[in-house]
Parts: structure tokens; C-alpha cells; sequence
């Protein structure tokens, strides 16, 4: 038995996100049901982020058990002739047995793309979140700083989440403008359900001059989900990367 770990890239738009789901496709099973047809076994991956529905990414992880003989670097050529044009392999690599990313100590990069223009553009409307009133980008850079650190982020966390403690720690949280895009991209060892999205709706209103910066840290303060923005929808959102500290050695 051989453990293989998968570096994921998909389009969320049309998956109900990437854990198995009782109604609705997600990546997990088209994973699994590719797989198990190319290597004629019961395959089952492990991701190593949950993502939401209509929630993307370039560099999710996962890994899986078999006893195929196909080289680890081939599989993934193999099982991309089979997938669907919104998700792809990018690499497929032979772990030890027992590896598992979620296990491990790493740093997982998200980015928030908003399209903030008068008009909405089709071109976007899949990768970013139209909104029309215009963002003061330093108003929110500003904001952002609040948040970078270790933190209890309880104020943003959705409701219903089970964890033991809602601290995280933000190594690096960023709000850039590229032409009629502001990115906020966010580097971290951990996140909350829904943590980035509820950043990203809370950073929107300070940009939009319903807050000034300081709120954000006072909201960071109050510990209550309810005095945080809305949470941003779901298109914006991009798992960008999954940066392991140890990597595997198999």
C-alpha cells in the first residue's frame, strides 16, 4: 500500500464545495470517483481544507491509499484525461505511509478578489465579488493591520462552528489594487469557518466609509459575531496555496 498526496487546482463554481455532500456534487467525489475508475480500486481522498460551495482554489492537498504500480508523478497526467475542465491535478507525489498536510504545521494563503467598479463585468463575475460604491483601499489597508497576529477571532467566526479555541494567528494580511480588482490576500497557520469571507465583509464596509479603521480592531475585541461585517460571498474566495513547513520525504 502506497500513500499519494495531490496538489488540486478547481473552478467552485458548479461543486457544493469540497467535502462529500448527501445532496450535491463536491470535488471529494469527483476525486474519488476518478480515481477509483483509473486505478480500478475504492479510492477515498483526505483534503487538507475543507473549502465552501462556490469557494475556489490553486493549490488545495489531499491524499489517498493504493496499491497501483503507476508511478506517483504519472498520476496525475492519468487522472486529469478523465476529470472534468474544472478541476485539475497539478502534482502527485509519493508521501509516507500515515502523511497527512492537516496534520501538519503549514501556512495556507487565501485571497479575497472584490470587482469594484460601476458596472458590473461578465468577464469577472465567476472569480470576484461586483461591488459597485466605490473602496478607499488605504482606509482598508489600515483596518487590516488590526487583525494581523495572534488573535481570538471569535467575532469572525460563523455560528455553528465546533472548535475548542476560535484563536488564530495571521502572519500576513494584505488589500491591494489592481486596476478595477482589490485583492485582500491572507497568509495564516489556521482559520475559522467562514474566517476569511467575514474579514473580507468587514474590511468591504470600512472601505465603503460605513466604519473607520479602528472599528476592526474593536470588533476583534468584542469577541461577538454579530458586531462583524457580513460575511462576503463565496465567488470572491481562492485558496491560493498550502505551504507545508516539514515537507514530506517519502
Amino acid at each position: 500500500m502506497r500513500r499519494i498526496m495531490l496538489t488540486v487546482a478547481y473552478d467552485g463554481t458548479n461543486y457544493c464545495g469540497w467535502q462529500l455532500q448527501p445532496n450535491g456534487i463536491t470535488v471529494e467525489a469527483v476525486l474519488n470517483r476518478e480515481l477509483s475508475k483509473l486505478l480500478k480500486e475504492e479510492i477515498r481522498v483526505q483534503g487538507a481544507s475543507r473549502t465552501d460551495s462556490g469557494v475556489h482554489a490553486l493549490g488545495n492537498l489531499c491524499v489517498f491509499d493504493t496499491n497501483t504500480r503507476i508511478p506517483a508523478e504519472k498520476i496525475c497526467y492519468a487522472v486529469n484525461q478523465s476529470l472534468p475542465a474544472d478541476i485539475v491535478v497539478q502534482k502527485s507525489e509519493e508521501v509516507p505511509d500515515g502523511y497527512h498536510p492537516r496534520k501538519c504545521e503549514s501556512v495556507k494563503t487565501y485571497e479575497y478578489t472584490i470587482y469594484n467598479r460601476k458596472l458590473p463585468n461578465p468577464v469577472f463575475r465567476l472569480y470576484s465579488y461586483f461591488f459597485y460604491t466605490p473602496l478607499d483601499v488605504t482606509a482598508m489597508q489600515e483596518g487590516a493591520a488590526f487583525l494581523v497576529g495572534e488573535h481570538d477571532f471569535k467575532s469572525f467566526c460563523s455560528a455553528g462552528s465546533q472548535v475548542e479555541s476560535t484563536v488564530r494567528t495571521i502572519l500576513d494580511l494584505t488589500v491591494r489594487e489592481d486596476g478595477p480588482l482589490i485583492k485582500i490576500r491572507v497568509c495564516g497557520t489556521g482559520f475559522l469557518y467562514n474566517m476569511v469571507r467575514i474579514i473580507a465583509g468587514t474590511l468591504i464596509r470600512v472601505g465603503s466609509g460605513y466604519w473607520k479603521p479602528e472599528m476592526v480592531g474593536e470588533i476583534l475585541e468584542k469577541k461577538d459575531r454579530t458586531v462583524a461585517g457580513p460575511k462576503a460571498p463565496a465567488e470572491g474566495l481562492c485558496l491560493m496555496e498550502i505551504k507545508l513547513k516539514n515537507p514530506p520525504n517519502p
